[in-house]
């Protein structure tokens, strides 16, 4: 086994979830190939990664927190290209529309090391074990006491 290469893979992971979850869109970016593909679940899915990119930028503005983990991986290496299956456990959190979702899918990923020597993501996509929905005004105690962009989305009268 390429540890090496398993470890570098880990962390390509890793950065594309910690980018995606604090929006340093150019960073997760710099995790896809140009080609990249992806898929989340039967409806959404990109042909290429400014697709992908213009798609989380657009739709996690600083009104949506979300919190990304993966874990378990089990990652193949061939050569130059690999293949990793992660679990995902993700919490996503939109109190201006009063709602927060929690879920678990499996991820299963294609890299491709470059000629750079870095290994970056040709394809990602998961499918759910489950998704559940819920509604902050049914969670009477449900207090958002810190948020980092919430200087971008504060509407001055200290309400969020």
């Amino acid at each position: 086994m390429d540890l090496e290469a398993v470890a570098a893979i880990s962390r390509v992971k890793y950065t594309y979830l910690r980018a995606l979850d604090t929006k340093c869109w150019d960073e997760f970016a710099d995790t896809l190939l140009p080609e990249a593909t992806a898929s989340y679940g039967e409806h959404l899915a990109f042909d290429s990664r400014d697709a992908l990119v213009e798609f989380m930028r657009s739709s996690l503005g600083p009104e949506t927190i979300t919190e990304h983990h993966c874990g378990h991986p089990e990652i193949d290496v061939d050569g130059d290209t690999a293949t990793g299956r992660w679990y995902l456990s993700d919490t996503v959190l939109i109190p201006e529309q009063g709602m927060a979702l929690c879920g678990a899918a499996f991820y299963t990923d294609r890299y491709v090391r470059g000629p750079d020597g870095r290994w970056r993501i040709a394809h990602t996509g998961y499918e759910r074990t489950y998704e559940a929905t819920m509604s902050l005004s049914d969670m009477p105690s449900f207090r958002l006491t810190s948020n980092r962009w919430a200087a971008e989305s504060d509407s001055g009268d200290g309400t969020m």
